[in-house]
């Protein structure tokens, strides 16, 4: 690839691509990545023969041309360029970090290799790989859970940790499962569904449910966790906004030795009776500058989701800082 560069202060860069076959995958059917880039970017992208034309403003040109740099290497190097990979690409380019900053960090597990799509996904596996507690704070659709399953898989298919314990409350029937028909999976199977899912997404069926009865795996609801010592284990708390302060602390103090821990939560979703606070936000106001616990926090423009969660995620936000201004929510 190379570039043809005009003079600082031009709105216009041509760039020559040398492999053709590349080059339709890279624009896509109908021109659909090109389309999606100027749509993200502000910018016009003109194709004709190897070479493309981006016009626009000097600085969204310049992101532009990096995004489309990145995603020409990507299928350079065999990999697919999908809608997710062309948006991952001009996120990276937007805040000048390098368009291909994330394909620098992957994640390998049996069925798929996973890279983040936002810098901040990005800095979250980061995190999980340099320390023991991370907490991914954020809306849904923003890959908290799913990304933590997968370093969880990961270091227990690479031998790191030898056991993955996943657990959330079961907030909704107060943790008191007897009244629900079934035997006890029966019971909680419903509010840990989500991470039977993203299992699936990271190992084939026959070894999760190999791993599962070994004790490899095991997924419970928050209240088995007491009295615990959770060693060698990657462990993770989904919701924990729904967790009290006390079962946090509970939770938290399970933590063993050669462990890792991820709390993953939205702190505008907690489901508590009135009255009860947040065990998830108690913990981030003790624990904030504590040594070995990293918070990350993501937005709405970290939402991996169709484009229509992150506009609902505004738009509640927005409804959220009016109500707490005291302004019409209509």
């Amino acid at each position: 690839m190379s570039d043809d560069s005009p003079q600082r202060g031009n709105d216009v860069r041509r760039i020559t691509l040398d492999d053709n076959a590349l080059l339709q995958t890279l624009v896509g059917q109908h021109d659909r990545n090109l389309v999606r880039v100027e749509q993200l970017m502000g910018v016009r992208i003109d194709s004709r023969g190897n070479q493309l034309a981006i016009a626009g403003a000097s600085d969204s040109v310049a992101q532009a041309s990096a995004a489309i740099g990145a995603l020409y290497e990507r299928l350079r190097r065999g990999q697919t360029v999908e809608a997710g990979d062309v948006d991952a690409a001009v996120r990276f380019a937007q805040v000048g970090g390098g368009a291909a900053a994330g394909d620098a960090v992957t994640i390998r597990t049996r069925k798929r290799v996973i890279q983040p799509r936002t810098p901040t996904q990005r800095d979250y596996v980061e995190a999980i790989r340099d320390r023991d507690l991370v907490f991914g704070l954020g809306p849904a659709g923003t890959g908290k859970t799913y990304l933590a399953v997968a370093m969880a898989v990961s270091m227990l298919t690479a031998g790191s940790v030898e056991r993955i314990i996943l657990s959330r409350p079961a907030v909704e029937a107060g943790e008191r499962l007897g009244f629900l028909p079934g035997d006890l999976k029966d019971k909680v199977d419903p509010y840990l569904r989500p991470l039977y899912d993203a299992l699936h997404d990271m190992l084939p069926a026959d070894q999760i449910d190999k791993r599962l009865e070994s004790g490899e795996i095991e997924v419970a609801p928050l209240a088995f966790m007491r009295g615990r010592t959770l060693a060698h284990a990657f462990v993770i708390l989904d919701e924990a906004q729904n967790t009290t302060a006390m079962q946090m602390k509970m939770f938290l103090t399970r933590l063993g030795e050669g462990s890792r821990m991820v709390i993953t939560g939205d702190l505008s979703q907690i489901d508590l009776p009135p009255g009860v606070p947040s065990g998830l936000r108690d913990a981030i106001d003790t624990l904030n500058g504590v040594e070995g616990v990293r918070f990350i926090n993501f937005s709405d423009r970290d939402v991996v989701r169709h484009d229509l969660v992150a506009r609902i995620v505004r738009a509640y936000d927005a409804r959220d800082r009016r109500r707490a201004a005291g302004q019409p929510t209509t």
